[in-house]
C-alpha cells in the first residue's frame, strides 16, 4: 500500500482525483487533502506520506515552493496541473511524472504504477530527480540538467554537453561530451519535444543534433554535417532547409 496526500486548491479536482484513486487504483490509501501550501506543510509533518498529488499553481504558494521548504526530497511526486507551459519541461528534465488537467484515467494508472516501482526499489534517485527539478528552475536555460534514464538508474548531465541524439528501434542513443554514448528507453520524438529549440535541431528522421557542435555542412541532395567529435550525420532532403537557416542561409 502507498499513503498518499492530494494538494490543490480547487476541492471539485481533490473529488474527482480521489474517487478515481478509489475505484482504479486500489493501493493508494489518501491520508489527507490540502488546498494551499501552508496546509500541505503541516499534513506532510503530522502523516508523512510516500506520495503526494501536487498541483503546481495555487495562491499563496506554488506546489515548488512547498518542496522548496519541506526539505524531504524522498517522497514521490505526481504533479496535477492545467498548465502546460516552461515548468512542464523542467519536471521532464528531471524524469519526474505529471499530469494534466482534467486527470485522464490511463496516465493516472501509470504514474501510479512508476510510483510504486520507485518506492518498492527505494531509489535513492528520487531525491536527485527532486533536486534536479529544484535546481533547474533556479537556473537559466544554458545552465540546465536532465536525467537520462540508464540501466544503472538517472545519469545526470548539463544538456550543453548532450553532441546529439540518434535514434536506435524506438529506444534513443545519447552522446556525451565526455566521449560516452548512453541508450534510453525514450523515443527520440520525446526528447526533441523535451530539449531547447535554440540549441538542438533534427537533421533527420534518426538524428538530433546540438548545432553547437557542427564544424562543417557538406553539400549535397541533402547533403551532411560534420561534428566537432569527428562524427558525420546524413542531412534529410526535407529538413535541409531548417538546418541552414539556423547559420543564416
Amino acid at each position: 500500500m502507498i499513503t498518499a496526500l492530494i494538494v490543490d486548491d480547487e476541492q471539485k479536482n481533490i473529488m474527482v482525483l480521489q474517487e478515481m484513486l478509489r475505484r482504479y487504483c486500489p493501493s493508494v490509501t489518501v491520508l489527507g487533502t490540502a488546498g494551499n501550501t501552508e496546509q500541505a506543510k503541516n499534513l506532510i509533518l503530522e502523516v508523512a506520506p510516500q506520495l503526494i498529488f501536487l498541483d503546481i499553481q495555487m495562491p499563496g504558494g506554488s506546489g515548488f515552493d512547498l518542496l522548496d521548504s519541506i526539505k524531504d526530497l524522498s517522497l514521490e511526486i505526481i504533479f496535477v496541473t492545467a498548465y502546460e507551459n516552461y515548468l512542464l519541461k523542467a519536471i521532464r528534465y528531471s524524469a519526474l511524472d505529471y499530469i494534466l488537467k482534467p486527470v485522464n484515467l490511463e496516465e493516472l494508472i501509470a504514474a501510479v504504477y512508476r510510483a510504486e516501482q520507485r518506492l518498492s526499489l527505494k531509489a535513492a534517485a528520487a531525491n536527485k530527480q527532486l533536486s534536479l527539478l529544484l535546481d533547474n528552475i533556479r537556473q537559466p536555460e544554458q545552465t540546465q540538467q536532465i536525467a537520462i534514464p540508464v540501466k544503472e538508474g538517472y545519469l545526470i548531465v548539463l544538456v550543453r554537453e548532450i553532441i546529439r541524439l540518434q535514434a536506435n528501434r524506438g529506444y534513443t542513443e545519447i552522446f556525451h561530451i565526455g566521449g560516452k554514448s548512453y541508450l534510453t528507453s525514450k523515443n527520440i520524438k520525446e526528447y526533441e519535444d523535451m530539449l531547447p529549440t535554440s540549441l538542438f535541431c533534427r537533421v533527420h528522421a534518426a538524428h538530433l543534433v546540438n548545432v553547437d557542435f557542427i564544424k562543417v555542412y557538406h553539400r549535397g541532395r541533402g547533403g551532411y554535417i560534420e561534428l566537432k567529435n569527428g562524427d558525420t550525420i546524413e542531412v534529410s532532403v526535407r529538413r535541409k532547409e531548417q538546418l541552414l537557416s539556423r547559420f543564416g542561409f
